[in-house]
């Protein structure tokens, strides 16, 4: 195990933070991952504590989050959670049709949560399991859920790229999928708007959270009026703001509020 050393002169007052490299299988190479685990899931006798997975955005790597939200240790030990932020390149976190090496979606719901669940002391149900991300990684984190309802029971969007399909040249997704206009049908098939009829009312909770001047904001809009129509239930919020780190900075509290009520024995989920 391995300690960052950017973060060394956290590790005396708050949680401790390893950057291990954490073997995939299914893409044959080691993904680097940041875990930020709270003082009492640590020591003799740890309690097992939920865990909430980060997902950057498109050009982010794994240390992305702690750099957005540095006070993320403090959060970790008051609010007795762990954080995992593993680097999922530029990969959408999808499994790509085109590249062996680019399999994210088993990456991140199967092979790290298993790890994450062997070597901490973790509540390893999806009762205590949760994610949430970013632009490219809040689309992630909404794939991924809703895909995975089994593993994930709560999941969140900031400024997510909930609908790839207005933006056929943009952040490298032809590299996964092709060019869009030779390979409509995959991108159909690997967009977040056409993954919904997975999912009944109850089956996850869920947060949409978008800056009123945002770019992304029009396909939360109708991400927001697709659940609606479904009668699946969901917080949707939009406040000023646009596609900034600052908004991210400040979005990450009220995501952490809603999954502390989800994993809040009380909440009735």
């Amino acid at each position: 195990m391995s300690l960052c050393l950017f973060f060394a002169a956290w590790t005396a007052q708050a949680a401790r933070i390893d950057t291990l490299m954490v073997e995939s299988p299914a893409m044959r190479k080691q993904v680097q991952v940041l875990f930020i685990v709270p003082d009492k899931a640590l020591g003799e006798r740890p309690q097992a504590c939920p865990v909430v997975y980060l997902l950057h955005g498109y050009g982010g790597y794994a240390l992305s989050w702690i750099k957005i939200k540095p006070e993320l240790p403090a959060l970790a030990d008051e609010k007795g959670m762990i954080f995992v932020c593993p680097d999922g390149q530029n990969s959408w976190y999808w499994d790509s049709p085109r590249h062996a090496d680019s399999r994210y979606e088993t990456f991140v719901a199967k092979e790290l949560v298993e790890f994450a669940d062997r070597r901490y002391a973790t509540r390893p149900d999806r009762r205590r399991r949760a994610i949430t991300g970013f632009s490219m990684g809040g689309h992630g984190a909404l794939w991924l859920a809703i895909r995975h309802k089994d593993v994930f029971g709560a999941a969140a969007s900031m400024s997510g790229g909930a609908d790839i399909r207005p933006f056929p040249d943009s952040w490298e997704m032809k590299e996964q999928l092709g060019e869009y206009a030779e390979n409509k049908a995959v991108w159909d098939a690997h967009t977040v708007m056409t993954q919904l009829d997975r999912i009944d009312n109850g089956d996850l909770a869920l947060l949409i959270d978008c800056g009123e001047g945002d770019f992304f904001l029009p396909v939360n809009q109708e991400l927001h009026r697709q659940l609606l129509a479904r009668g699946i239930g969901h917080d949707f919020i939009t406040r000023p703001g646009e596609h900034t780190l600052a908004y991210w900075n400040n979005s990450i509290d009220y995501h952490l509020l809603f999954f502390g009520k989800f994993f809040s024995p009380s909440s009735g989920r």
